[in-house]
């Protein structure tokens, strides 16, 4: 029974990983990248610091100071995605539905920093809606519980082929003895 069990783990293992190949692919090359983020500007700009805690701009000096900032091509709320306030470290971040981020002072709205952010690319790209409509639900999902499925299939080739190893020696050493 377990060859038969090992036999059929063992294609099933085969095709699925051949279905799954390219979708796993991409989310372990992305997720890679994700996982280093912090460690290279060029994915990520780094967070700046600035004197002071307490966001004290106002929302007008906030869009007034990223329209002095040609290359974000920020002119209007439209085209910002988020506002990300860090009291911490005196700075708000601006990003833009274009990927670009400008951090600014919290307090006196002084440009810090102006950057290309690829990091939401990447994201987009590790959960698959990068790609097209649907994508997320209907490709990466199902290659997600079909890597798990896989998982799980190695794991009866794993115990059938130890305990296969295991009868085999016990066997030997009756036979010696």
């Amino acid at each position: 029974m377990s060859i038969n069990l090992r036999k059929t783990s063992r294609n099933f293992h085969l095709w699925l990983s051949l279905a799954i190949f390219i979708p796993v692919v991409v989310v372990i090359g992305s997720g890679l990248l994700l996982q280093v983020k912090k460690e290279f500007d060029w994915l990520q700009p780094p967070t700046q610091k600035a004197a002071g805690n307490a966001p004290s701009i106002s929302f007008d000096s906030i869009i007034e100071a990223i329209q002095l900032v040609p290359e974000a091509e920020l002119n209007s709320w439209s085209d910002i995605d988020r506002l990300d306030v860090r009291p911490d470290k005196g700075i708000i971040k601006v990003r833009g539905k274009n990927h670009w981020e400008v951090q600014l002072n919290a307090t006196n709205g002084e440009v810090l920093q102006v950057a290309y952010r690829r990091t939401d690319t990447i994201e987009a790209i590790h959960d698959g809606s990068w790609f097209f409509e649907g994508a997320k639900l209907w490709l990466f999902l199902p290659a997600a519980i079909l890597l798990f499925i896989l998982w799980l299939t190695g794991l009866v080739m794993l115990f059938t082929t130890l305990k296969s190893k295991y009868r085999k020696r016990y066997y030997r050493s009756q036979q010696k003895g």
